[in-house]
C-alpha cells in the first residue's frame, strides 16, 4: 500500500528544495568579484570597493559551538565593512569562519546535530547583529589532513553536508552561504558531497592558489591557470573536475592570489622552475617592487602553457611564484568565457590602492566580448 502522507511530504520537500535552489540561482546572475579581507577597519576605505560585489571578513571563529567575532578589532572592521554599502549599495558583506589554522574545533563541533544547530543559530544572530549578508565556511579541510594537528575524520564529509543543510534551514534563502574549497585533487575528490551541497549554497570559492605551498620542497606555480607538464593541478583542472561531476559552472568562483610565495636555495636550472628548494617567504603584491628589485638580480618569466608568471634571482638563488595583473586578467577572461560565477582573491589588503590587481579584474569585466 502506498503511504499517501509520506508521498505528499516527499513531494512537498522536493518542490521546496527546487524553489529554494532556484531562488539561490536567480541571485547569482552577475559576474561576481569577491574579495577576502583580513586587514584593519581604517585601511579598507582606501580601496576601490565599488569594483567588488562581495567582501568577506576573514576570520570569525568557533567558541563553545558558537560563531564569535574576535575582539574589538574584529568588531570595528566588520562594522566598517558594512558601512561600505554607502559607497556601493549592492555590496554584500560576508563573514568567513576559520581559515588556515582557524578551524581546530570544526571536526568535533560539526560531528553532532546539537553542535550544528547551535552554530547555525549563533550564525544567524551574528548576521542580524552586524547586518551582514551571509556566511562563508573556510574549513581547511573536511575529511583530509589540513593544518598540522587539527582533528579530521572520514565522517567530516557527510557532516559538512549536514552543516550546510542546517545553515540553509536556519538562514532561509535571505542569507548567502558559500565555502572556500581546496583547489587540489585530494580535496576535490574526498572532502565534499558535491551533488548534495551544490543546490544549497550560493557559490563555491575555489582556492586555486597555494597549489605549491609552504610544505612543498619543489618549486612550481602556486596559482596557475592551466596544468603544465610537471604540474597537473591548476585552476582549469579544478573547474573541469567540478564540471564533470555536475557542479553548476555558475556557482564556481575561481581564485586569484594577490601575493607571491618564494623558495630559497634553488639552483639555476629552468630559471628555478620545478626545482628543489626550501620555502622562504610570503610577499604581498604591493611589496613586489621593493622585494623583487632588479638590483637583486630578479628576472620575470612567463610560462605560456600554465599562463603564469614567475621570477628568479641567480645571485640569491630565490624563486618566486605569484599572480600579476596579466595572469589575473587572463583568469578573469577565462571565468567569463566559461560562464563561471566570477573570480575571488586572497586578499584585498595585499593589493595596491590604485592600478592594482583588482583594477585588472575590473578592466576585463567591463570590456565588451
Amino acid at each position: 500500500m502506498i503511504n499517501v502522507k509520506s508521498s505528499c511530504m516527499a513531494a512537498i520537500l522536493s518542490i521546496t528544495s527546487f524553489v529554494q535552489a532556484n531562488n539561490i540561482q536567480q541571485k547569482q546572475r552577475d559576474f561576481l568579484v569577491i574579495a577576502y579581507y583580513s586587514g584593519s577597519a581604517g585601511e579598507i576605505d582606501k580601496y576601490p570597493v565599488e569594483k567588488l560585489t562581495h567582501v568577506i571578513y576573514s576570520f570569525v571563529h568557533l567558541k563553545d559551538n558558537q560563531l564569535v567575532v574576535d575582539g574589538e578589532k574584529g568588531d570595528s572592521t566588520i562594522r566598517q565593512m558594512v558601512l561600505l554599502k554607502r559607497r556601493n549599495p549592492k555590496l554584500k558583506v560576508i563573514l568567513s569562519l576559520g581559515g588556515w589554522g582557524g578551524c581546530e574545533p570544526c571536526s568535533d563541533v560539526f560531528s553532532t546535530s546539537e553542535g550544528r544547530q547551535e552554530f547555525a543559530r549563533s550564525t544567524k544572530e551574528l548576521l542580524v547583529k552586524y547586518r551582514a549578508d551571509g556566511i562563508d565556511l573556510d574549513w581547511e579541510y573536511p575529511a583530509i589532513e589540513g593544518y598540522p594537528g587539527h582533528t579530521y575524520m572520514p565522517a567530516d564529509k557527510q557532516n559538512f553536508t549536514a552543516l550546510v543543510q542546517e545553515l540553509r534551514k536556519t538562514l532561509g534563502d535571505t542569507y548567502e552561504i558559500s565555502f572556500a574549497a581546496g583547489g587540489f585533487n585530494s580535496y576535490l575528490k574526498n572532502s565534499i558531497e558535491w551533488k548534495k551541497i551544490s543546490p544549497l549554497i550560493n557559490v563555491i570559492n575555489v582556492m586555486s592558489y597555494d597549489l605549491v605551498n609552504g610544505y612543498s620542497k619543489v618549486t612550481g606555480h602556486h596559482t596557475p591557470l592551466f596544468a603544465a607538464k610537471s604540474q597537473l593541478e591548476s585552476t582549469d583542472n579544478a573547474v573541469r573536475y567540478l564540471d564533470s561531476i555536475g557542479v553548476p559552472l555558475s556557482k564556481i568562483i575561481i581564485g586569484a592570489a594577490f601575493y607571491a610565495r618564494t623558495w630559497g636555495e634553488v639552483d639555476n636550472t629552468n630559471h628555478g622552475l620545478f626545482q628543489s628548494g626550501k620555502f622562504k617567504d610570503f610577499v604581498v603584491y604591493k611589496d613586489f617592487g621593493k622585494y623583487f628589485s632588479d638590483n637583486d638580480g630578479y628576472t620575470e618569466y612567463w610560462d605560456s602553457i600554465a599562463q603564469a608568471p614567475y621570477r628568479y634571482s641567480p645571485s640569491k638563488k630565490i624563486f618566486a611564484t605569484y599572480d600579476n595583473a596579466r595572469s589575473i586578467a587572463i583568469k578573469t577572461r577565462y571565468a567569463m568565457n566559461k560562464k563561471l560565477g566570477g573570480i575571488m582573491f586572497w586578499e584585498l589588503s595585499c593589493d595596491d590602492y590604485e592600478n592594482g590587481c583588482l583594477d585588472a579584474i575590473d578592466k576585463v569585466k567591463n570590456q565588451k566580448p
